[in-house]
């Protein structure tokens, strides 16, 4: 069996790393701690002076992925590693000191080596730690803003333990472009090793029983009217049987089209200057709890809002700057107001991993499917908010024993009780778990917290809630990392209606709401053709709407 050019190029680079006369061979196994049995990882290593080294798989089958990025220039911000399949791979170093740092997706204890690189062949053998495995419970993970190729794609998801990607074929950034697989203006480090993006079909590719991708998916991005720069934003559609033949905006007709195949319509990021007018508009599915701004490196996009929620204090590590939980935060309050508002959005989670600096999956959701992994139930769960997103922990709650999504009825008056069992488990103790209600923490659980056979922590609450009327609750988990940063986990919600009565809106959130739909109208109105400004105006009446019936 021969050698892909790939594999060569891979080969020749490390070769090419070391050009001293005192070399060493790192030969690294990367193994399963309890079947001893080679794993899929992700790989960083470093020298002394920080310099990375890309590590290329032994085996003629094996393959070894080197990723470099860095889309802002910020100091800490650069993502360098290699993700290889379930074999042996390779080094040739200068002989010295190095940090081997190694990496699963979520559910595997991170391990990190310190390596003394000698003449001669150095053989070391690592076991990585299964710490949790929440797919024995029928949950399985995926993300929604993948920018990596699809050759590439066999390798991290499976270095990720991500079971489901739907990467973007057709992009666009321009007001007067289709969406199409050329590159895009917006890359900084030229273009992808792995080639353009490309269109196989509509048909999932299986890489095997538990992972699949969802080939066919649509970024508009829209950052120019024309030929002028004026930043709209961006949202997803996922899982589309056509490519789209609309100019976005208007958006209207593009949702009615990918509804009309069967696509789901992810928001992308809350604070896009379109994203509320989406809302209603455009009838969005999806919103990323977790998003591209997140990142395993240095949090990067530090400005505040220009008109941040009023109902909120956002964490700033100086006035006008978020800190990457205010970020979060932000994120959390829009999308609790929107749900008060009566708007059914099920969590997601991207990464934009293949631009940015961050590795595939590094926030993920996960998908209640039951077992074995079925995945028309997994879209279908994503859809419905069988699911909860996280960046570390995990979070399994069940409410009156069904998985979150699910809506209960109330036929009589309240109160009526709704018994909440929580499972927390992560790598450090969760600094909180939270139960809200209509967006308001209502039960805060702290300590209780055991240890569990592999180091790593287990919290497990049983609490029972009272609600009186039409509401949502989730559950949402904390855990404060050594730096400072905190990871979290947060649950979809379940709504329960009483009487058949809409959930009533919270006056601040809506008015806050319509401030913005105006102040953005007021922005780009002069700019968009008359079909685009209907719809803000059609926005901004839904919610002075819903401001009629506000408490």
């Amino acid at each position: 069996m021969t050698m892909s050019a790939r594999q060569i190029l891979a080969i020749s680079v490390c070769l090419l790393q070391c050009c001293t006369a005192s070399a060493g061979r790192l030969r690294l196994t990367i193994v399963d701690a309890d079947s001893r049995k080679p794993i899929p990882a992700r790989v960083y290593l470093t020298d002394t002076t920080g310099k990375p080294w890309f590590v290329s798989s032994e085996s003629v089958v094996g393959q070894a992925i080197p990723y470099t990025e860095q889309w802002v220039p910020i100091e800490g911000s650069l993502e360098v590693h290699t993700t290889v399949t379930a074999h042996a791979c390779v080094c040739e170093l200068p002989n010295g000191q190095y940090t081997l740092h190694v990496e699963r997706g979520k559910e595997y204890i991170p391990a990190t080596r310190t390596l003394h690189i000698e003449d001669g062949i150095n053989e070391h053998l690592l076991p990585l730690q299964r710490w949790s495995n929440v797919a024995e419970s029928g949950w399985y993970s995926g993300e929604t803003h993948v920018h990596r190729r699809l050759p590439e794609l066999p390798n991290v998801m499976q270095a990720e333990e991500l079971n489901v990607t739907f990467p973007v074929t057709f992009w666009t950034i321009q007001s007067d472009r289709l969406p199409d697989l050329q590159p895009s203006p917006l890359r900084r480090q030229g273009p992808s090793p792995f080639g353009p993006r490309e269109d196989r079909g509509a048909e999932p590719i299986p890489i095997d029983r538990d992972y699949v991708i969802f080939p066919r998916n649509t970024e508009y991005e829209i950052f120019s009217i024309g030929e002028q720069r004026h930043v709209l934003g961006a949202m997803f559609l996922l899982n589309h049987q056509q490519p789209f033949q609309q100019f976005a905006p208007p958006v209207g007709p593009i949702a009615e089209d990918a509804h009309r195949q069967g696509a789901l319509i992810d928001l992308d990021k809350h604070s896009w200057p379109w994203s509320l007018m989406l809302i209603p508009v455009a009838g969005v599915d999806l919103f990323e709890l977790s998003n591209n701004s997140v990142w395993r490196t240095q949090f990067g996009f530090r400005n505040a809002p220009a008109n941040p929620p009023t109902w909120v204090t956002l964490e700033e590590s100086a006035p006008g700057t978020l800190t990457e939980w205010g970020w979060l935060n932000y994120g959390f309050e829009m999308y609790y107001a929107l749900l008060n508002c009566g708007f059914r959005l099920s969590p997601s989670a991207g990464t934009a991993s293949g631009v940015h600096p961050v590795p595939l999956g590094h926030s993920r959701v996960y998908v209640q499917t039951g077992t074995p992994f079925d995945r028309e139930r997994w879209l279908d769960g994503l859809k419905r908010g069988r699911s909860f997103v996280t960046t570390g922990p995990m979070l399994q709650v069940t409410v009156n024993r069904e998985h979150p999504g699910q809506e209960f009825h109330v036929d009589g008056p309240g109160p009526a009780q709704f018994d909440v069992e929580i499972l927390s488990t992560s790598l450090r103790p969760a600094d909180r778990v939270e139960v809200l209600v209509n967006g308001r923490v209502v039960e805060t659980l702290k300590d209780a917290a055991s240890q569990t056979a592999t180091g790593t922590w287990r919290q497990e609450y049983q609490l029972p809630v009272q609600l009186n009327e039409t509401s949502w609750l989730a559950v949402r988990s904390v855990v404060r990392q050594p730096d400072g940063r905190r990871r979290f986990a947060h649950t979809a919600p379940w709504h329960i209606t009483f009487r058949d009565a809409p959930i009533q809106p919270q006056r601040k959130q809506v008015e806050y709401l319509v401030q913005q739909m105006q102040a953005e109208l007021e922005r780009s109105g002069s700019l968009l053709p008359p079909t685009a400004v209907a719809e803000y105006k059609q926005a901004l009446q839904v919610y002075r709407d819903l401001l009629r019936r506000a408490r």
